[in-house]
């Protein structure tokens, strides 16, 4: 017979007691060095604007001052979030945290993953990162993507999820 007890609410798990797993130390490097690939684009971008005639050399010094601000606040805005960002396994459910300013947990049970991936992209390989994601039963608003982890981390996490959605499925 089906069974549902009320839990009382100072019974319930807090998620500051968990111990929260940090996410690869290079990833903070790997983000920066994407961010600076994409600022020397825009740099080439905002310096091909020298051969437009009659433009105004304030618009291009403004230009370059923007850069300049939002090149150093993405080039540290990623040591003050990767540290925040990290994952916890329970023995039903795996939980990832991450944000500053809107911070938030997502849990995803094991019962409810249907498929684990790994996958890196050049520049994570460069940095011996891998990509972890979990795809649930109910859509894409379910689904878990977690970045920044070792490679040999995210396969371990990959094969163990797995083992747990197989017993999972075989419990019900």
């Amino acid at each position: 017979m089906f069974e549902n007890p009320e839990i009382a609410i100072d019974q319930i798990p807090h998620t500051e007691d968990l111990a929260w797993q940090k996410l690869h130390p290079m990833f903070a490097r790997r983000v920066r060095l994407q961010a600076l690939i994409a600022l020397g684009v825009v740099t080439i971008a905002i310096a091909a604007l020298h051969f437009v005639p009659n433009l105004p050399v304030v618009l291009i010094l403004l230009l370059y001052l923007l850069l300049v601000i939002v090149g150093a606040a993405i080039l540290i805005w990623p040591g003050v979030s990767v540290p925040r960002r990290g994952y916890a396994l329970r023995d039903k459910d795996i939980l990832f945290r991450k944000g500053v300013i809107w911070q938030s947990v997502t849990a995803i049970p094991f019962n409810r993953i249907q498929h684990v991936e790994t996958s890196s992209t050049p520049l994570d390989r460069h940095f011996g990162l891998a990509t972890l994601q979990l795809f649930t039963a109910g859509g894409s608003s379910g689904d878990l993507k977690i970045d920044g982890l070792g490679k040999d981390s995210a396969e371990n996490l990959r094969v163990f999820i797995l083992g747990r959605t197989e017993t999972s499925i075989e419990r019900a």
